[in-house]
């Protein structure tokens, strides 16, 4: 697939067909970029302040929800056309959840092949301040997108936008839930938060899918399957403090997972 110079810094246009949503809402995504930040190397930390610095921040938290941002500012218009379809995969087989790239990434239009090029904006470093800053926080975004189970869905749901719910007394969504309901339930602030997740220590990685040696399509496989697992989809159409009690520890783990992917992988990219 072949990108323009002129939109490195933008992005490809993927087709997915679940509207646009914020993955983890802005708690969550300060949660994973704060927990990435806590891990980088000195040289990538160093790389990190350097970018960040246009922005007038050295934390990977206050960027970190911009690409869903971008949707409300006119002057942002044209980059939101051309990236609002990066934050999903559509798995099209099925509840098996096994990638296969011709059906489920034509023509590399999905989050993971998403990730990847942002990745290579980032590490390239002809590429200008400007551009790998705009990667640097699609990069971050996008590892937790990735990591929120229904931005990797295989029902014909909209990523569970369309499975209503009742939950804490109220009409929902699945979708709604999952990027944010849950994880409000704690009462805590980014920082809090942040700060009791890292003390539990290094989060516990899946093993290698194989055959897959791509690992952003391996993310993406585990995120479909914790959707296919018996009761993520409420029986009822109702959250209680039961499905909270068992699936609110499952989101914290993702967030875990997802900070300490994105930390490698901004190490890998950032101390060349």
């Amino acid at each position: 697939m072949k990108y323009p110079r002129r939109l490195l810094a933008a992005s490809l246009a993927l087709f997915v067909v679940i509207p646009a949503a914020q993955a983890w809402g802005p708690l969550g995504h300060s949660i994973v970029a704060a927990l990435a930040q806590r891990h980088l190397s000195p040289a990538a930390e160093a790389e990190v302040e350097r970018l960040l610095a246009a922005d007038h921040t050295t934390q990977l938290a206050d960027v970190a929800s911009w690409p869903d941002q971008i949707q409300d500012d006119p002057a942002q218009a044209t980059l939101w056309q051309q990236t609002r379809k990066l934050h999903y995969i559509n798995f099209r087989g099925g509840p098996g959840c096994d990638y296969v790239p011709p059906r489920d990434c034509r023509d590399g239009e999905c989050i993971t092949a998403g990730l990847a090029h942002y990745v290579e904006i980032l590490k390239d470093k002809s590429q200008s301040d400007a551009a790998r800053l705009a990667a640097l926080k699609f990069v971050v975004h996008f590892a937790g997108d990735i990591h929120q189970p229904l931005h990797a869905g295989y029902r014909d749901d909209l990523g569970g936008n369309k499975y209503q719910v009742q939950f804490e007394g109220k009409g929902s969504n699945l979708h709604k839930v999952w990027d944010s309901g849950m994880l409000k339930t704690r009462g805590l602030d980014w920082q809090s938060y942040t700060a009791k997740l890292d003390a539990e220590g290094p989060a516990q990685l899946p093993p290698p899918i194989t055959p897959l040696d791509d690992p952003y399509a391996q993310w993406a496989e585990e995120s479909c399957r914790l959707t296919a697992a018996p009761g993520f989809y409420p029986d009822g159409h109702k959250i209680g403090q039961a499905y909270v009690d068992a699936e609110l520890p499952l989101a914290e783990n993702q967030l875990r997972i997802a900070g300490r992917r994105l930390a490698e992988v901004l190490n890998l990219a950032l101390e060349q």
